[in-house]
């Protein structure tokens, strides 16, 4: 019996759940699939079910990986077999012989993967041994453990006898113990035993600043399918791997040893595997086993046979599975999607989920990490925000309002955010460090929810101010300050202080407008979205998000208006120092000057840097949108008469940059043209570029920015020398991360952009160079999802966890299919191609507005195109409701009608008819 060739075409979709199945995915060492639940627990798993098992940075199970410990380390989950008359041999493929044979190409050895929402599967088929196993891992909802079901079956003409030991390596205490004091803190490790597996606990958290008792364990425990336990174990690693042995060929497995009695005292203070030897077993012809091995991390409360009895039958952990696949399957289809082009529905819902994943292992947990050590940025939490809106933007009103509580009053923030809600720790690594963007996000994401809400109350929910030692954007300390005084904010009466959402939106914003550069830019500080661009705080300014904090001023000052006419607001209180920052109201302007402006900025430093008063004053409202309105203007008006490029050959761009010696980073130099996309996103983005503008900034992007060879949008051409004056990202080599690569987060923005301001082909097409690089799994070599970034070759890298996904999933909705909020009323108003109408000439998408969930079908019979069609007819749950139609391509349905329109016990459909324009 001979197999078929092995291929490693990549991954293949097997359901309408998004499940797919990849053959022969082993040679590639870098994929990894997440694995966790909400109760804590967070696992990645390769095809050769390498990867780690944790609940935080100080609590991994398995010792901490990074991408290259994949291949690198032994230390993998693995489950061996001593056969009969044949050896030792591993049902997951990780022993040195089968290691060995990996580029032979036999075909009598196969391997496939199958995965889904959220599970992964291993087969490993081996026809010179007879034996196929399957190993599926998954993480109940209810518990902190990883469940891994191993069915062996005997694929032989004849009867195999078998001894057989699964194997997990323990580690059991914190990452940052992986250099520090690796050796002693084994000496902390206490063993203990009992009938079903074992449990490792050290006794104390070794921490030099003051050690402490510690109470979480780490534990494996197994049964065969029948609930038979384990005849034996083998726990210290030394003993088990033998002199010159490895975890790939461990001396107990290779020589049969016997699992003997074990001394729980005689074995402390060491490394330990959770080796457990099961019964010897015979199959037949056909036959198969089942065992299962249950990989937890707990604390004193936990009782083992407690969680033991829950999983110790194959029917049981059936059980588990079928629910965890579909709590994840809800999850993944909240929002779902049916569309023309290949795949496409199946790949959002991995797009969708991927928010969750940011939620749930931060930028830290996966292989691919940058901080590595827990918690979440502040951009990273506002855009997070973005997707979850959708979802159930009732449920983030607190979230939203708990965020603001990050705010110091000159206008930075606490940059990492805690698990508590409302959480926030001022600096990663005590690195005192200001992001020039940080003030932007929150205003979009709330913006956000309030278009899809019509909450415009959540404004005016009261919040404190963050508080620490830094003041002044952090170019100045505070002395004064303990950290005993507490992290909020406090009146000279000694009270804390809360101002309205409105006002911490006030502050980011006029602080922003008035710290400025020599070029009448806003500073760059320490960096901007681009984390890489970390080397121009003294003179760096970024003109990229000058626009957008323009923008945001002219939509704040446009929201302010809509109040005073919604809900009859005429005054807006804040405290009274901000009024030297709001200077149209009460005086004359110099925007021009440079000099005015940091006189303006230095006197509202000056005072609020001890603190606030607590008097407030009360503003006119009209007053308040004008003076928001007139310095949103300015920066558009400057913006376009002073960093709009054309060069030689008729081409035309905005420059992005000015570096720390004070020289414009974008134009057109003796070395070439260099652009950002940054610096051209953010100005389509806001409104600042007219249309004109627009066809010339996609021109030059996609002449000078598109990779010729793997069609991706850049985010940068080459930057030319490294004088060390604008960022790291000059030493990173050209085409990776933040220096030239097909950056997801950019480039979805990007399109995001031009479906915004009408370019709906242009946008298509920038979608369309970004899904074929994510469908193009040979050289991307991922799972289903967006990664962060494509290198050069095509290849994804750092995924699951990248924004990126939160703005395509608001991209997808609101604007290729038309699905948004405005102030409360729904909006449809679809931007979709001919290609994106299936073969029934339908597109649709099921979602959730205003706490309904909507199927909302868009029937295209003569398959136009955008520019082709208009909305001709539109059918609410049976009922033709033309009189919503606004105009031949927009449907407006007010809050009020929406709510007699629909019911909220079924799916609401709105059936869209698309004709001839």
């Amino acid at each position: 019996m001979k197999m078929a060739e092995k291929k490693n075409a990549g991954w293949q979709f097997i359901d309408d759940n998004a499940s797919f199945k990849w053959d022969n995915p082993g040679p590639i060492n870098e994929l990894y699939f997440p694995l966790c639940n909400e109760k804590g627990i967070m696992s990645s798993i390769t095809p050769a079910l390498h990867g780690d098992i944790k609940t935080g940075h100080n609590n991994f199970l398995m010792m901490p990986v990074s991408m290259m410990d994949l291949h690198n380390s032994r230390a993998a989950r693995n489950f061996w077999l001593h056969i009969e008359e044949q050896g030792s041999w591993s049902a997951v493929g990780n022993s040195l012989i089968q290691k060995s044979e990996v580029f032979e190409n036999d075909n009598n050895v196969f391997r496939s993967l199958e995965a889904g929402f959220l599970w992964h599967k291993l087969t490993y088929k081996d026809l010179k041994i007879g034996i196929e196993s399957e190993v599926l891992s998954f993480v109940p909802l209810e518990d902190n453990v990883e469940i891994m079901k191993i069915k062996i079956k005997n694929i032989s003409d004849t009867s195999i006898s078998f001894t057989p030991t699964s194997v997990i390596p323990m580690y059991g205490r914190s990452a940052e113990n992986l250099r520090d004091h690796r050796h002693v803190t084994s000496l902390l490790n206490r063993l203990r035993l009992y009938p079903e597996g074992i449990s490792m606990k050290p006794n104390i958290i070794f921490d030099e600043t003051g050690h402490r008792f510690n109470n979480t364990s780490y534990f494996v425990l197994g049964t065969d399918g029948d609930s038979r336990l384990p005849e034996g174990f083998f726990v210290d690693i030394e003993k088990f791997i033998g002199d010159g042995g490895s975890l790939e060929w461990p001396e107990a497995v290779v020589k049969n040893q016997p699992a003997g009695n074990i001394d729980e005292t005689s074995l402390e203070g060491r490394e330990y595997v959770a080796a457990l030897r099961f019964q010897k077993q015979t199959l037949k012809k056909g036959a198969s086993k089942d065992y299962i091995l249950i990989i937890g991390i707990g604390d004193e409360k936990n009782n083992l046979s407690d969680i033991m009895k829950k999983y110790n039958t194959s029917v049981k952990v059936e059980e588990a599975l079928n629910t965890t696949k579909e709590f994840w399957n809800k999850k993944a289809e909240l929002i779902s999607f049916q569309s023309g082009l290949k795949d496409f529905s199946n790949w959002m819902k991995w797009v969708s989920i991927q928010p969750v994943f940011r939620k749930l292992f931060g930028n830290s947990f996966l292989p691919y990490h940058d901080y590595g050590k827990g918690g979440r940025g502040w951009r990273d939490l506002w855009q997070d925000l973005l997707s979850l809106l959708l979802f159930n933007p009732e449920n983030v009103r607190d979230f939203l309002v708990n965020n603001f509580g990050g705010i110091r009053i000159d206008g930075t923030n606490a940059t990492i955010i805690g698990n508590a809600p409302g959480e926030f720790i001022a600096d990663r690594n005590n690195i005192a460090r200001v992001w020039m963007d940080h003030g932007s996000w929150p205003y979009l994401t709330t913006r956000l929810y309030i278009d899809q809400t019509g909450d415009f109350d959540m404004l005016f929910e009261k919040q404190a101010y963050f508080r620490d030692a830094q003041i002044r954007r952090a170019a100045d300390r505070d002395d004064k300050w303990i950290f005993s005084d507490g992290t909020l904010l406090k009146a000279k009466s000694g009270n804390v202080y809360k101002g309205s959402v409105l006002e911490h939106l006030l502050v980011q914003h006029l602080i922003s407008f008035f710290n400025v550069g020599e070029h009448n830019i806003i500073r760059l500080e320490d960096a901007d979205w681009n984390d890489a661009i970390d080397q121009a705080s003294d003179r760096g300014e970024s003109v990229a998000f000058t626009a957008f904090y323009g923008g945001n001023l002219l939509d704040i000052s446009n929201l302010l208006l809509t109040i005073k006419e919604k809900k009859g607001i005429k005054t807006i209180d804040v405290f009274e120092e901000l009024i030297v920052l709001l200077d149209s109201i009460n005086s004359t302007d110099n925007y021009d000057s440079i000099e005015y402006k940091k006189k303006k900025l230095e006197e509202y430093f000056n005072k609020t840097a001890a603190g606030l008063s607590g008097e407030k004053v009360s503003l006119n409202i009209d007053d308040l949108a004008s003076d928001l309105r007139r310095k949103g203007e300015w920066i558009f008006n400057n913006i376009k008469s002073e960093q709009w490029i054309k060069t030689k050959d008729g081409h035309g761009f905005f420059n992005s940059y000015y570096n720390n010696d004070g020289e414009r980073v974008d134009g057109e130099f003796d070395g070439g043209v260099i652009i950002n996309l940054t610096g051209q996103v953010f100005p389509l983005m806001s409104g600042l570029a007219d249309e004109e503008e627009i066809k010339k900034v996609y021109k030059s992007c996609k002449d000078y920015l598109k990779d010729p060879d793997n069609g991706g949008y850049r985010l940068n051409t080459p930057l030319q020398d490294n004088k060390l004056n604008f960022g790291r990202v000059f030493a990173f080599a050209y085409g990776e991360k933040e220096n030239g690569a097909t950056f997801s987060h950019m480039v979805v923005m990007f399109l995001n952009a031009l479906y915004k301001r009408g370019f709906v082909n242009e946008g298509y097409e920038v979608f369309k160079s970004l899904y074929d690089l994510s469908m193009d799994t040979e050289k991307a070599k991922i799972y289903p999802g967006i990664p962060e970034y494509f290198s050069p070759d095509g290849k994804g890298l750092y995924t699951y966890l990248t924004g990126s996904a939160s703005w395509l999933i608001l991209t997808v909705l609101q604007d290729m299919y038309g699905i948004r909020g405005s102030l409360g009323d729904l909006i449809i108003q679809p931007k979709l191609v001919s290609e994106q109408f299936d073969d029934q000439n339908m597109a649709s998408v099921n979602t959730v507005f205003d706490s309904k969930d909507l199927n909302v079908r868009y029937i295209n019979k003569q398959n136009l195109s955008y520019n082709e069609y208009k909305i001709t007819d539109l059918i609410i749950n049976g009922k033709q409701s033309n009189s919503y139609i606004s105009d031949n391509k927009t449907i407006i349905i007010p809050k009020e009608e929406f709510k007699k329109l629909t019911i909220s016990e079924k799916i609401n459909t709105f059936d869209i008819i698309l004709d001839l324009l």
